[in-house]
């Protein structure tokens, strides 16, 4: 194995000669497969520590046994990671949250791989989350190399986090049993944006290159260093709409460069190839093709496993890639009703291997901290219902407004933010916070806030308040007034994209055509949707000051939401905004936050739009003006609940600014 021998800078694009070139006749063929996991975001097991269940087919430990059976069927593998390893449920946070010397060594994800036997891997995005020394401990314990070539430490070159590719030694054997050496390059490459939304941690120590610039560096470089094959593992996505953020999710630019044999990709959880991507430009789904290129995105928590194998010969000139096909084998099977049916088994090695930090992560999760007076559920946040957004926004509000007692800003309103991240992920009906009235507990309030967000406070304009509101519209598609059925939420708009700002009041009229595309690049300056936007019943003027509580990942940068990058901060602190939800739950006692939401649609006569959502969404948790609205049209292919929604009446929105609970007002909060 050869790493990376320079971290010099990288150098500029370079010229190439292709590969895709066929081999004389009459040569020993010869299979290399790749085995490529992605975003396992600390999925040891299938157990889901946010509603306390086991979920079947789910997790590394699963995962591992569909490898030992990949491995089986050939005769030299390469097994990968993509990134989004080490974050993402409460197992990687109670990890990531502990004190140094409290933490064990190593990463109970790092020990799992390193038991498979991991050839190489990237880190995610969401591997910074915790901040660059967390991650430097977890490489180091790691058996095999993790690979960056498009992050480096600014200004000291000499000391990368990890080197910016690596060369896989691999043997195989011909016809009469001579033996021929093969080299695997692996360059690796992560969002260059996760020096943006990291930046409270990172505090300007990275610098990125972009996807496309740093590969076509590199490429020449990994084959200078000896690499017959190469390989790109790239923790980005494959756009499905040209405004669908090309520049993070950049895989069929990737798949376009020359030199490219192999590309594993991921961070959106969704599956290539599959049905899903049938009419995407350049794609094959049925060989698993991207421009030619074989191609994998094997979605999330190890419910699929990327399978890519290259057919290769071999002459004096070298070697030669004849053909290659790709796929995402399944770890279960789907039923319209729900049920799934495991196709794999877990693999009991890794599972007892997970035991220890597992039982100490339901310890954790279990603490209990308070009560709910009523559900807290994200199933209708998107169409203007009550969700558990009115709660996070509350202790969002009230967390500020404390901390600037006593200061300048103290006059000023204060607004506050949330936004529904758990809204259908990928594909997943159960991918929705659904929390009954009763007790609550830690796990309760992971899954409402998923994220290690701190909490942010900016100065804002009513001018520059509408503008993000502008943003937030994007949301949905514009609707024809008249038509019927027509799709109302924009599928390539991710749910946590739509901010909602509690205390004024504001309607959208999706007639109009969006100010801002996908990306959050403004499109049409003359386009508005946001009307009616007021404070305790009157206009917002333009010049008009609020203080609004958000988050470390908006203010940041975080989305392209340029209005709120560029605000003026007036609150920054290290604090969690998990810590801050669960402290105003503890305070409080119990909560009951007011069903009342800031928005609703402009009313489009005779019009009516369908939505989907959770498996488990109950209408009956919604207000009469709301409920009557609505009709259940049965559920789709995928498990989800489908409705349609007439536009024809307007919805009563909440113009005052508290927004406190019964129990807040009580004294209790």
């Amino acid at each position: 194995m050869v790493t990376d021998p320079t971290s010099k800078p990288m150098n500029g694009p370079a010229p190439i000669t292709s590969i895709r070139r066929s081999p004389p006749a009459g040569r020993d063929s010869f299979i290399l497969r790749i085995l490529a996991t992605t975003d396992l975001h600390a999925h040891l097991t299938g157990y889901d520590y946010d509603h306390d269940r086991m979920v079947p087919a789910r997790g590394l430990s699963v995962a591992a046994s569909m490898i030992r059976r990949a491995r089986a069927e050939a005769d030299a593998c390469v097994l990968l990671d993509n990134g989004d390893l080490l974050q993402g449920n409460a197992l990687g946070d109670l990890i990531g949250e502990a004190a140094q010397a409290d933490r064990p060594r190593p990463h109970p994800v790092i020990a799992a791989m390193n038991a498979l036997g991991y050839d190489a891997a990237t880190p995610g995005n969401h591997d910074f989350n915790f901040g660059t020394d967390f991650l430097r401990q977890a490489i180091a314990d790691a058996d095999f190399p993790f690979v960056l070539g498009n992050i480096a430490v600014s200004g000291r070159a000499e000391d990368a986090l990890c080197p910016r590719f690596v060369i896989l030694d691999r043997s195989l054997t011909d016809s009469t049993g001579a033996h021929h050496a093969l080299r695997v390059g692996v360059i690796g490459l992560t969002p260059p944006q996760s020096v943006i939304w990291d930046h409270a941690l990172l505090n300007g120590g990275l610098t990125a290159t972009g996807f496309v610039e740093a590969a076509t560096a590199l490429i020449p470089a990994v084959r200078a260093a000896g690499a017959d094959i190469v390989v790109l593992l790239a923790h980005t996505g494959l756009a499905t709409q040209c405004c669908d953020h090309p520049e993070e999710n950049a895989g069929d630019a990737l798949s376009r460069l020359d030199g490219v044999d192999a590309l594993v990709i991921g961070h959106q959880h969704r599956v290539f190839p599959a049905p899903d991507y049938a009419d995407h430009p350049g794609a094959d789904v049925a060989r698993g093709l991207l421009n030619g290129c074989p191609a994998v995105m094997p979605g999330a928590y190890g419910e699929h496993l990327g399978v890519i194998d290259l057919q290769l010969e071999k002459d004096s000139q070298g070697w030669h890639v004849v053909s290659g096909k790709a796929e995402a084998r399944p770890a279960s099977r789907r039923g319209q009703d729900g049920s799934i049916t495991p196709l794999a088994p877990e693999d009991p090695a890794i599972a007892a291997l997970a035991a220890p930090t597992h039982l100490a992560t339901l310890d954790r999760t279990r603490q209990p901290i308070g009560h709910s007076a009523v559900p807290l559920h994200s199933h209708f946040a998107l169409i203007g219902g009550p969700s558990c957004l009115n709660l996070i926004a509350e202790a969002k509000r009230a967390f500020v407004a404390r901390h600037l007692a006593g200061t300048e800003a103290q006059s000023i309103p204060v607004l506050s933010t949330a936004r529904p991240v758990k809204w259908g992920g990928q594909g997943d009906p159960d991918f929705f916070t659904d929390i009954p009235a009763g007790p609550l507990s830690l796990r309760n309030v992971t899954d409402m806030y998923p994220y290690q967000n701190e909490i942010r406070a900016v100065m804002m304009t009513g001018a520059g308040i509408r503008e993000w509101l502008e943003r937030t519209a994007g949301q949905f598609n514009q609707i024809t007034p008249g038509q019927t059925d027509t799709a109302l939420i924009d599928a390539s708009v991710p749910s946590y994209q739509f901010d909602l700002i509690f205390g004024i009041s504001y309607r959208f009229d999706i007639t109009q055509p969006k100010r801002y595309d996908a990306a959050g690049r403004l499109i049409r300056p003359g386009a508005s949707r946001v009307r009616d936007l007021r404070y305790k019943g009157t206009p917002v003027a333009p010049d008009q000051r609020f203080v609004v509580a958000t988050n470390s990942f908006r203010s940041d940068g975080g989305g392209n939401v340029e209005v709120v990058a560029r605000s003026q901060p007036v609150l920054k602190d290290r604090k969690l905004i998990r810590g801050v939800l669960s402290d105003h739950i503890r305070a409080a006692g119990v909560v009951a936050p007011e069903p009342a939401v800031p928005w609703s649609f402009y009313p489009i006569p005779g019009t009516t739009a369908h939505f989907r959502t959770g498996r488990n969404a109950r209408p009956e948790d919604l207000p009469a003006s709301l409920h009557t609205r609505i009709q259940d049209i049965g559920r789709d292919a995928d498990g989800f609940r489908r409705f349609r929604l007439s536009l024809d009446a307007p919805q009563a929105v909440n113009d005052a600014a508290p927004i406190l609970s019964q129990s807040a007002r009580s004294g209790r909060a």
